[in-house]
């Protein structure tokens, strides 16, 4: 079953159209760009397991974050991720969280135990392929992309401007989201995406 999960995934990310190439701050995509797809990544909601595909998602609006549970950095923003998805309830987007370190500490089972322990309240899956964090260029955790109903990349980088809550100016993440929603311009689509590096196994 998990070989089918990661052949399905590494199928969707070939078929996936041609990107327009290299952001400011991201070797694979940049906004403007359609989002790499993703299908039959093995992931938890609650106390369920699923699976994330893009193509399933029917919400105008998809915020992906690239997410390691060994991060302290991830673990700061935890809350802030939590409070958003809440947030957003009932207004089309929907929040996707996924980890593709190849560590223990990272794998389906730790994320399961991470779920229930935190209590997250968006889908939250593991490509132990690696291919769907290379597709979009993921270097650190969390590393946010905004997409809009067409899938393209609106935004991606940093949630915000400060890991410390309360030193927080800028709402990246949220003023893409909003942007995109009313259908208007985002006027940050990228910045410097700032945490713990991913660790992509050499070939």
């Amino acid at each position: 079953m998990r070989k089918m999960f990661l052949s399905l995934a590494a199928l969707a990310l070939v078929a996936s159209p041609a990107f327009a190439g290299a952001g400011k701050y991201n070797s694979a995509v940049a906004p403007g760009d359609p989002a790499p797809a993703f299908s039959g990544i093995p992931a938890v909601m609650g106390d369920k397991d699923t699976s994330l595909s893009l193509g399933d998602i029917k919400e105008d609006v998809v915020v992906v974050v690239f997410l390691a549970n060994h991060c302290p950095v991830v673990t700061a923003y935890e809350d802030r991720i939590i409070d958003f998805a809440n947030d957003y309830k009932g207004k089309s987007v929907k929040v996707v969280g996924l980890c593709v370190n190849d560590m223990d500490s990272d794998r389906l089972p730790a994320i399961k135990d991470r779920v229930k322990e935190k209590g997250y309240n968006y889908a939250y899956g593991y490509d132990a392929s690696q291919a769907v964090g290379k597709a979009y260029g993921a270097t650190k955790t969390p590393q946010f992309y905004v997409l809009d109903k067409a899938r393209t990349i609106r935004y991606t980088g940093a949630m915000d401007d400060n890991q410390n809550e309360s030193k927080v100016e800028h709402k990246y993440v949220r003023d893409a989201v909003d942007a995109v929603l009313k259908g208007e311009s985002v006027e940050v689509a990228e910045t410097r995406a700032v945490g713990c590096g991913i660790g992509y196994k050499k070939k």
